[in-house]
């Protein structure tokens, strides 16, 4: 009898006993990554140092912010050196956009699978139609990194979740976009200063957030450490699945110590039983 099989064999009354007592055991997350603009300034003086810093502190992926001048082929040996992996990194549209081949030459060199845009400039987000055109090109730079078996993704701040005209941009560039071109990387702490609600997010448009940025509010809405603050990750991350989620990085922008903040939010990840 296969999975399925025996799920619906357990629902009928001869089997509710059995199904009772059924409980399929807590799990943490088995991979955590580490946006690496966390750690920025470490980065700048000893690349290579601080990525064995990171997997020491218990990451297993990063998600890059600039390469800090380091070729992608050197790039890549001191990634394999700490046994790391960088699934994503953040670049701008511009760069996307205006130089594609280079791109997505760097993003096989190190192992990417993403590109993920992180933000927009302004003269990008002032109207619907602004949003509209971002989407456009979205779409088309995801057809063109898909042909590189890449995928091109969107990083929320707050400013996608304040309504124009009673529409939260975020919501349309979820819906002008190719759910096959274009994936979201889900910021909580962003989500969450912009008073949106990320289940609401995952139910409505399901599969479409393969990444997110694992970052705490504390009650002055600042970040924090993660599990050191007010969000629920807990409850959050019980609906990976609906989400369609697949990386999960810690960050924070301004930690008064970096390296205290990622062990400490690698931690409570760890002990988090989803």
């Amino acid at each position: 009898m296969n999975r399925r099989s025996f799920v619906q064999a357990a629902s009928l009354p001869l089997f509710a006993p059995a199904l009772a007592a059924l409980r399929w055991p807590p799990e943490p997350l088995r991979r955590i990554g580490l946006q690496l603009y966390t750690v920025r300034d470490l980065m700048r003086t000893d690349v290579a140092r601080t990525l064995e810093q990171v997997a020491a502190a218990g990451y297993a992926e990063v998600e890059f912010a600039g390469y800090f001048g380091v070729p992608p082929a050197r790039l890549r040996a001191m990634l394999d050196a700490t046994g790391l992996r960088a699934p994503s990194s953040h670049l701008s549209l511009e760069d996307i956009t205006q130089n594609p081949n280079r791109v997505f030459d760097s993003a096989e060199a190190l192992g990417h699978r993403y590109l993920v845009v992180p933000s927009l400039d302004d003269r990008d987000r002032r109207t619907l139609d602004d949003y509209r055109r971002v989407a456009d090109r979205l779409n088309r730079s995801g057809a063109l990194a898909q042909a590189r078996g890449l995928q091109i993704g969107y990083h929320n701040h707050d400013f996608e979740l304040r309504p124009i005209g009673g529409v939260r941009p975020y919501d349309l560039l979820l819906t002008e976009t190719d759910p096959a071109l274009v994936r979201f990387e889900m910021d909580f702490y962003w989500m969450t200063r912009g008073g949106a609600d990320p289940l609401s997010y995952f139910t409505r448009y399901p599969g479409r957030f393969h990444l997110c940025h694992l970052k705490d509010m504390d009650r002055r809405g600042a970040m924090a450490d993660v599990g050191s603050g007010r969000i629920d990750f807990r409850k959050i991350l019980q609906s990976r699945e609906t989400a369609g989620l697949r990386h999960f990085y810690v960050e924070h922008d301004q930690p008064p110590d970096p390296l205290a903040s990622i062990r400490a939010s690698c931690r409570f990840l760890r002990s988090l039983e989803l």
